[in-house]
């Protein structure tokens, strides 16, 4: 296996930079850069942005309006997002539901849907989870009673994702209880945000922000003709959209981001004494998580060479999950200690934009502090480590 890009690959590298360049709008930039908050419609900008070229659904067959790429291409594209200070796509419609109907849904919801997503008319938010039914989602409650023409949904979802902004859901629902085992009586259903019955409320996170929230759905009607595949069946479309969301969490290259500024920082001269990465213990903690990184990278590579000759990701993206999110919590406590007291205090309104007073201690150490609270959730949200860990005991090792 060559781990090298080829000719035609460093030239497709050429070609998203330069478009990366010219395209990016510097104030948007600037905000990621600066882990400024990003409102709706900064979202939506980037979107139209990269809908213009074509890329919005980088995962998507040319068949469906995707671009058709290699598996490495996408990599290459992913990466030089990151390094090029780009809003990260939002995932739900592009990169989660729209594979989903490209492979399970009916021709209608492919005509009707796709087209939406490619054409930035719908955002999408993710209706998996419930209190008590987050890492054994298999456990959920939400339910939805079949009358006639329509499916009345009650229940609550939580550590819904921006679903604030949402105006559409993919939800898992309970449509036979009585099934011989949970998984097998599961629906995945399609619903419109604004029908009657649908209550959002924010949830404030540790770090002080609103992105994920609640939702509670009281006698919603959806119609039969949103049911995704065939009812009762809802569990295996969801696990082939964790499939892609795990895979994503990983995040090598907000990894190599994160080690870079870590690097950037261990190397300044400290006043009175000696740059930290001349200190023995902190440049053993450094050098071992760049070690991981590496390995982690060349896995990742590993795959999408795999995935390249045909061979779908299994227990590697539940790997690649469990290893790259430890790798990037780490690097955010590096670099937490890298500037010390400056990492604890910040105003939350130091992230809205137009905020211009004087910071505390180094401007790139202001975010630090909300980047760790925000990164805990890595390990737990998409599927915990540890039922990865599961994952991967009965899938490798048959236990």
């Amino acid at each position: 296996m060559d781990l090298n890009y080829s000719e035609s690959e460093m030239a497709f590298r050429d070609e998203v930079r330069d478009w990366l360049a010219q395209n990016l709008p510097p104030a948007l930039r600037e905000k990621v850069i600066k882990h400024k908050r990003l409102s709706r419609e900064d979202h939506h900008l980037w979107h139209e942005k990269l809908r213009s070229r074509g890329w919005l659904c980088w995962h998507w067959p040319a068949e469906y309006g995707g671009t058709g790429w290699t598996p490495v291409q996408k990599h290459i594209f992913e990466e030089e997002m990151i390094d090029a200070g780009a809003p990260r796509i939002i995932p739900f419609g592009p990169n989660m539901l729209g594979p989903v109907l490209i492979e399970f849904g009916s021709e209608a919801h492919k005509k009707t849907y796709l087209p939406r997503i490619l054409n930035c008319e719908d955002w999408w938010c993710q209706g998996y989870s419930e209190p008590g039914s987050g890492s054994d989602l298999a456990s959920l409650k939400t339910k939805a009673e079949r009358r006639g023409d329509l499916y009345i949904v009650n229940g609550q979802k939580t550590w819904t994702t921006l679903g604030h902004f949402a105006d559409k859901m993919f939800c898992l629902v309970r449509t036979d209880p009585n099934a011989d085992k949970p998984q097998k009586g599961i629906s995945f259903l399609l619903i419109d945000m604004d029908s009657p019955g649908i209550e959002v409320r924010p949830i404030y996170t540790l770090d002080g922000e609103h992105e994920v929230n609640e939702v509670w759905l009281t006698d919603v009607e959806v119609p039969v003709e949103n049911l995704v595949g065939l009812e009762n069946e809802g569990w295996t479309y969801a696990k082939y959209l964790l499939t892609y969301e795990r895979t994503g969490i990983a995040g090598v290259g907000y990894s190599k981001q994160l080690l870079a500024h870590l690097k950037s920082m261990a190397n300044r001269h400290k006043e009175g004494g000696q740059p930290l990465a001349q200190d023995p213990l902190f440049a053993a903690k450094l050098a071992e998580v760049e070690i991981d990184l590496m390995a982690m990278d060349m896995f990742n590579l590993r795959t999408v060479s795999a995935a390249g000759a045909g061979k779908a990701p299994s227990a590697e993206s539940s790997l690649l999950k469990i290893k790259g999110t430890q790798i990037r919590q780490r690097i955010s406590e590096l670099l937490r200690q890298a500037v010390g007291p400056y990492a604890c205090p910040y105003i939350s309104e130091q992230f809205d934009e137009g905020y211009n007073e004087p910071t505390i201690g180094p401007e790139d150490a202001m975010p630090l502090a909300r980047q760790y609270f925000n990164l805990r959730k890595l390990s737990i949200y998409g599927g915990s480590n540890e039922i990865q860990k599961n994952i991967v005991a009965k899938t490798v090792l048959g236990l």
